[in-house]
């Protein structure tokens, strides 16, 4: 039999999470690829979803979303970033962030139409692209010398568009660079979509997960940019509990009515016991997400001085559960080779940058490290790493 996977989805085959991951379990090595916490979110979100199971909360809640979420959803953007959005129409619940962005490409990119996206980029923005028959055209961050972060040339961003853009596509903060965009840059990327007349996607699932006192700026609270921006987040990373897959779409109604229009033949609705126990955690545990905030900005600092300590070269990290790291001041070139090797040579496991990009040199010497565990996970992590980089030289 022929390959019987549509040509357009041929390049994507096993994720390198799942890689990584099946490793790491392979060599009991410690994973610091996959991007879950190994502790779990607040104990009232726990009981309340079990309350919620018990007390009888098991068939079809509303395709939208259960009310009492989207109502908490648009209290929490208008509360935080003074953004106001109609729960009945404006605010579309969703499985995880990642149907958002699937819904999202599909309902809004027909075949042939351009889309821009930063690269490294998430690897669903890619498969989701060309799932909708649209063309990618990323524009790369790249360390800046000065700084150590990731940014773009604003002249890049403009050379990529032409007129077959549809749409562009936004993470912050940015995985995996950990960049959080300063309202200078999302002013140059509103600038862009306005003058020519671009729908903006973003994915904000690591709004809360910011460090050093930097603000989350959505793209949409930017003049003229409310009514051509959909807005994705998601409860996995807000409150620790990424196998929910509870998230949602904020954005004008016909925006949301398109994905909500896709979104109905795909997976119809999430769990409605869980989007009860988080719309009551929305309201009642914003300090538990500071809390969360804060022990992740010092797990950050803790590896990043064990890998630096190794001889990694460490770019800054604004925000998210991840560190990127240069390998070349080890004497390698390779991030794919070396990822690869590590779980079996140093019993840890790390995910290449460069599957993050089209353009594939520009992260071949990267290593993404996930700091969303256990202080003395990550020990353990830095101290076999360190062994291992003894022995090799």
């Amino acid at each position: 039999m022929e390959e019987p996977l549509i040509e357009r989805m041929r390049e994507y085959g096993e994720t390198i999470f799942a890689e990584m991951t099946r490793l790491a379990v392979e060599t009991e090595s410690v994973n610091l690829g996959q991007g879950f916490p190994d502790t779990d979110g607040p104990r009232s979100l726990l009981e309340g979803a079990t309350r919620n199971i018990m007390a009888g909360v098991n068939q079809y809640p509303p395709g939208p979303g259960r009310p009492e979420l989207r109502q908490a959803v648009s209290r929490y953007r208008s509360r935080h970033y003074g953004l106001d959005f109609d729960p009945d129409s404006e605010v579309y619940v969703t499985v995880g962030a990642t149907a958002g962005i699937a819904a999202s490409m599909l309902a809004l990119v027909e075949r042939g139409d351009e889309v821009v996206v930063f690269e490294p980029m998430y690897d669903s923005y890619a498969a989701m692209i060309s799932l909708a028959g649209g063309v990618r055209r990323p524009v790369a961050l790249r360390r800046d010398p000065s700084s150590g972060r990731f940014t773009f040339d604003p002249a890049e961003l403009r050379a990529a568009i032409t007129p077959r853009t549809r749409l562009i596509m936004v993470n912050t903060p940015h995985n995996p660079t950990g960049t959080v965009f300063t309202g200078a840059e999302l002013a140059e990327i509103a600038r862009v979509c306005r003058e020519h007349d671009l729908i903006a996607v973003t994915d904000e699932v690591y709004e809360f997960l910011t460090f050093d006192g930097r603000p989350h700026v959505p793209l949409a609270s930017l003049p003229g940019m409310r009514e051509r921006t959909l807005s994705i987040s998601s409860v996995g990373k807000m409150f620790a509990v990424t196998a929910w897959k509870t998230g949602w779409v904020t954005g004008p109604e016909p925006l949301v009515r398109a994905v909500r229009t896709v979104n109905q033949f795909l997976t119809f609705s999430a769990n409605g016991a869980l989007q009860l126990a988080i719309a009551d955690a929305m309201d009642d545990e914003w300090e538990w997400i500071q809390r969360q905030r804060r022990a992740l900005q010092d797990k950050r600092d803790r590896l990043a001085e064990g890998l630096t300590a190794t001889g990694f070269d460490v770019n800054v990290c604004e925000g998210t559960y991840f560190l990127m790291a240069d390998i070349r001041p080890l004497g390698y070139l390779d991030g794919e080779e070396v990822a690869r090797a590590l779980p079996r040579e140093a019993g840890v496991a790390a995910v290449p940058a460069k599957v993050f990009y089209d353009h594939q040199e520009e992260g071949r010497h990267l290593l993404r490290f996930a700091f969303c565990k256990k202080d003395e996970v990550l020990d353990e992590a830095v101290r076999r790493l360190t062994t291992w980089h003894k022995r090799e030289n």
